[in-house]
């Protein structure tokens, strides 16, 4: 299908990249450059130029894999309401609710965007910690709870190539030696929980747990963060246990079934 679109007016890069965008469907959520340059009969390089500069500002994102690109959160950034249409965010609301009655610390849910980890979901403490954290806030993987748990969870290629992208230093703690990382890695898939203090801020703790779809897959993760002598004092093992069941709850809403999965 070939769409008329107007090559010569000035506007001319804004509707093709409407056009790119609106190619994106339920039906077909990921694109390549070249079937993208087919559909809308336009050169390759113009596309390619195009799905860079969305890339670049958060708009689509490139599966370094498959090389295909798929739109990323930059979309969400744009309305609150498309929030709301997410099944993570809808499954995970109420049981983050839960989380921060009982704990009383600023709990959110997570997800992997690129190299970084974005807040989708917050619920605020009693307890406000020192760092804001806000919808949309993209925070570095390595150094953040939420981020480690989804790291660990991803594929080894993944976090290869995260490594390879730089393990940059944000405070005292912050793991920036790839071996330690991996070591830190294996032991959270054991554990099923990440725990970070003094990684991304001197002041901070947090602890996240993995959230799985229905296939097993983990797609986010749920974490609270607080002040770190008080997330880090006797108060730490009961925060992990909670945490843990808000996640294992928030996955069987999503059709996870851990008893099917031990079985296989």
């Amino acid at each position: 299908m070939t769409t008329n679109i107007d090559r010569n007016s000035g506007l001319a890069s804004v509707r093709n990249s409407i056009h790119i965008m609106k190619s994106f469907s339920i039906s077909q959520p990921s694109r390549r450059v070249t079937d993208l340059a087919k559909e809308l009969g336009l050169a390759k390089s113009t596309v390619s130029r195009l799905v860079s500069t969305l890339a670049s500002e958060g708009f689509l994102e490139k599966d370094p894999e498959t090389q295909e690109y798929r739109l990323g959160l930059g979309v969400l950034a744009l309305s609150g309401v498309l929030t709301h249409h997410l099944e993570i965010h809808k499954e995970a609301a109420p049981v983050l609710a839960n989380v921060v009655a009982t704990t009383k610390e600023t709990a959110h849910i997570a997800i992997l965007d690129g190299f970084d980890t974005v807040y989708i979901d917050k619920e605020e403490g009693v307890h406000q910690a020192k760092m804001k954290t806000y919808l949309g806030k993209r925070n570095p993987t390595h150094a953040v709870s939420s981020g480690k748990v989804l790291l660990a969870f991803s594929s080894e290629e993944f976090i290869d190539a995260y490594i390879e992208n730089g393990l940059s230093s944000y405070a005292s703690r912050t793991i920036t030696d790839p071996y330690q990382l991996k070591n830190v890695l294996k032991r959270i898939r054991e554990d099923d929980y990440a725990l970070s203090y003094a990684e991304f801020s001197d002041d901070i703790a947090s602890i996240a747990a993995p959230i799985r779809d229905y296939t097993g897959k983990v797609v986010a993760a749920i974490t609270v963060v607080g002040h770190g002598k008080g997330m880090m004092s006797g108060r730490m093992n009961q925060i992990i246990r909670v945490v843990k069941e808000a996640a294992k709850e928030a996955s069987e809403r999503l059709g996870y079934d851990d008893r099917y999965f031990r079985r296989k």
